[in-house]
Parts: C-alpha cells; structure tokens; sequence
C-alpha cells in the first residue's frame, strides 16, 4: 500500500513540474507575465462563482502587497485584459471585468490543454471521473493547506480576512474546476 502511495506522489509531483512548464511556455509565448495569467485565472474562477472582482480579491487570491497589485491590475488595463469600473454602490471601490481580449486570451491558453487532458479523461467512465474530481479538489486542498503551514500564515493572505484557498464544495473543501471531460 505504501508503494503505491509513494508513486501516486511521484506522479502529482511530475504532474505540477509539467504544469510549471506548460504556464512557462504559455507565458514566453503570450508575452506575459505569470502573476498576469494567475490574475487572469483567478478573475475567471471568481466570475464562474458570481463573485465581483476587485483588486483587493486579486491581492488576497494571489497574495500580493498592495502596490503590486496595482502594478498588476495596470499591467493588465495597459494590455487591453481588463476594464475598471466604479462601484454604482460606492465609488470608492473599483471593479475588474475581463475583456474581450482576456477571454480570447484565456482560451488560447488553456485550450490546448483542456483538449488533450479532455481526451484523456474520455476514456474513463463516469464514475472514476466523478471520484478523480474528489480526488484532486481534496489534493488541491491539502496543498493549500501545506502552503499555509510553509508559509507560517494563519490561512488569511493579510491575517484578518476569510481563508485565501478557493471556491469551498463537498469534495475535501473545494469543487472542482477542471477541464471539460470531468463530471462535478
């Protein structure tokens, strides 16, 4: 039983190397920075969940100081990814809405991996593709866990906000976002 727990680890691990390397060349070829296409990532999760986007939830989600999130969001208006709007609410706040060209972008990124990993979970059934999404939401959740504890942070990016991990659902705290392919 070990064994094999040892190599399921050796897989995740090889799993995030060639992830690592995935967003390297999406990012070289894109001419972005990473922190941009993480932005880019988050505002799409934070949109598919209903949330508004702020810079605050940016700074918080990819756990930046306030004036790199302000080099960020600008680096992003400047590139034509996203809009700022004024709360209607309270002008104070700024909304963050992706554009047009951030979709386009955020396609062209992950398209090529969602058809070949889509192809891949096409060969299982249903049913290993429902406990393969608990799966990784609960993996997901563990590392985030360990990042926390590495860290030494208390699970706030700032100590006096809600948990930064993500979106929380039944499997192991957060619900699956994957490529098509994967029944949640």
């Amino acid at each position: 039983m070990e064994q094999r727990a040892d190599r399921l680890m050796l897989l995740l691990q090889e799993f995030v190397v060639e992830s690592e390397r995935y967003v390297e060349a999406v990012s070289e070829r894109d001419a972005l920075h990473r922190t941009d296409l993480n932005a880019l990532a988050a505002m799409v999760r934070a949109a598919a969940a209903g949330r508004t986007v702020t810079p605050g939830l940016l700074r918080t989600e990819l756990h930046l100081s306030s004036p790199a999130t302000t080099a960020l969001v600008d680096r992003l208006d400047r590139s034509g990814h996203v809009n700022r709007t004024r709360s209607d609410t309270d002008r104070r706040k700024v909304h963050l809405e992706l554009t047009d060209k951030a979709r386009a972008t955020g396609g062209a990124m992950f398209a090529p991996l969602a058809r070949n990993i889509g192809q891949v979970l096409e060969g299982y059934p249903a049913e290993d593709r429902q406990r393969l999404a608990g799966f990784l939401a609960d993996i997901i959740t563990a590392t985030s866990a360990a990042c926390v504890e590495v860290a030494g942070r208390d699970g706030t990016a700032d100590g006096d906000g809600p948990p930064a991990a993500g979106n929380t659902g039944p499997a192991g705290g957060r619900e699956p976002t994957g490529p098509p392919g994967v029944d949640q």
